[in-house]
């Protein structure tokens, strides 16, 4: 990590300290914060028809998450300026997506990071503090979700499409990480897009 991010992770340590500790259990899906990268296309558009292959009538916008959903512990707008603060220092990055998987308690099927792991967890550990910060029910896992929430006879069958749809993708895999995007789950109208930052740290060679 390099010494400016360190000296902005200690300032924003000490400013989040302020807040109520972590979070726990589970949240109501309403109102629930999240900070995401989205993925451009012609990966993401393929990633979105592919979910809606797996599972119609969702409405996706591939992504991978940074911070899963959680709930704020204090003001949105205060939350957000912290948020930023830290994230900015972060230098931009490459993900290049891995395989097809599925996660064994939840069955969700989900495409692995097969580069660029590392740095999401970095941002995880750095971002999921104070005000934010939220334990969720599993570990940290970047990945790309395909289908959740179906019938649990349909598992076979669903991963087999999504084996043999991103066996035949013909483009690259690989997408650049140059912001992040703070995304709130508001009732009736879905996931929102409220605000944004730019990676502007100076990656270390």
């Amino acid at each position: 990590m390099s010494q400016g991010l360190l000296e902005s992770s200690s300032k924003v340590n000490a400013i989040l300290k302020k807040s109520m500790g972590c979070s726990q259990g589970v949240a109501s899906l309403a109102n629930q914060f999240a900070l995401v990268s989205y993925i451009p296309d012609p990966l993401g558009g393929f990633l979105d028809d592919l979910r809606l292959e797996l599972v119609p009538g969702c409405n996706p916008h591939a992504h991978v998450t940074v911070l899963p959903p959680r709930p704020l512990l204090c003001d949105e707008c205060d939350a957000t300026g912290q948020l930023i603060e830290c994230a900015e220092q972060f230098a931009g990055f490459e993900i290049e997506l891995g395989e097809v998987e599925i996660f064994p308690v939840s069955k969700v099927i989900y495409i692995g990071i097969s580069r660029g792991e590392p740095e999401l967890r970095e941002m995880y550990r750095i971002l999921n503090q104070g005000a934010v910060c939220f334990r969720e029910a599993f570990p940290y896992h970047p990945h790309v979700t395909l289908a959740q929430n179906f019938q649990l006879e349909d598992l076979d069958y669903l991963s087999a499409i999504a084996n043999r749809r991103w066996n035949d993708y013909p483009h690259s895999r690989t997408f650049p990480v140059h912001r992040l995007d703070f995304v709130k789950n508001i009732q009736g109208l879905g996931w929102l897009d409220r605000a944004s930052v730019e990676l502007r740290g100076v990656a270390v060679v």
